[in-house]
């Protein structure tokens, strides 16, 4: 409940924050035009004079102006996908972050525990560490007494429990990678069509007749290319996240094997 809570808190800001730009842009519009209107009587003043420089676009400012030229219906939902995807991997990052242990750390201090307070001061060292590792520790904790064999038996399933816990929400963020291209590719599809509408009602074909239905198709795809991109980048992290977990997982389980037969902990 908590990580839904946080994946619409963070979809929620980011689509506030877009929306609040593009009306922010749609505003500065009218007001230049509305500035514009008195200055048409000295347009051929400035005319016969030098030309004036022509101010460049802020990244931002280009931004936003090709996402209006790529039309809304194309451009919005690959908006949201690139949003529910970025909110999604946030969200992994921090957690995985988070379950990150210093697992060389927990096992010296489980060591200690056991010499002076046994299993029992062991397993409050495991239960107020957070994170995958200390969580296994903890399962296999409960069952020193059974044995080594089901020590072990038991940190190897409850570690694919953990595992699990780690990949949920990448399958999300891997439907967002595939889902922002095939938008981009979409848009491209539905330009292509409006351009050859424009050159049979024309009957020419003339580059100022088909530019508009192209224009669209090529931004469309370049969005929809950039959501795979940077989400790929993301999942990708995650993905080497997880790995290191798993790795440090398993390294730290044979340690603490080693200490519970050092400790004469056997069945």
């Amino acid at each position: 409940m908590k990580k839904l809570v946080t994946i619409f808190a963070l979809i929620g800001v980011l689509a506030f924050g877009a929306s609040k730009s593009f009306a922010q842009d749609a505003a500065d519009t009218t007001k230049a035009a509305t500035e514009a209107a008195p200055a048409e009587s000295t347009v051929t003043e400035v005319a016969s004079s030098d030309a004036a420089p022509v101010e460049e676009l802020s990244f931002h400012q280009a931004l936003k102006e090709k996402f209006i030229e790529g039309t809304v219906e194309f451009m919005w939902p690959i908006l949201i996908v690139f949003i529910l995807g970025l909110a999604i991997s946030i969200e992994r990052i921090i957690t995985l972050n988070l379950a990150t242990t210093n697992t060389k750390k927990l096992l010296t201090q489980i060591e200690e525990a056991l010499a002076k307070g046994g299993v029992e001061a062991a397993k409050d060292v495991t239960k107020n560490t957070r994170g995958p590792v200390a969580s296994i520790f903890t399962q296999g904790l409960m069952r020193s007494g059974e044995g080594v064999d089901m020590v072990e038996k038991s940190i190897v399933s409850y570690g694919g429990v953990e595992m699990g816990r780690l990949e949920s929400g990448l399958i999300w963020i891997s439907l967002c990678i595939s889902l922002g291209p095939m938008l981009g590719f979409f848009g491209t599809v539905v330009g292509m069509v409006q351009a050859f509408d424009a050159i049979e009602a024309a009957g020419d074909i003339s580059p100022q007749v088909v530019a508009g239905g192209m224009k669209t198709a090529l931004i469309t795809t370049v969005g929809g290319l950039i959501v795979g991109m940077v989400l790929q980048i993301l999942y990708n992290y995650c993905v080497s996240k997880i790995d290191g977990l798993v790795n440090k997982m398993e390294d730290a389980s044979i340690s603490l094997i080693d200490i519970l037969v050092k400790h004469k902990l056997s069945k």
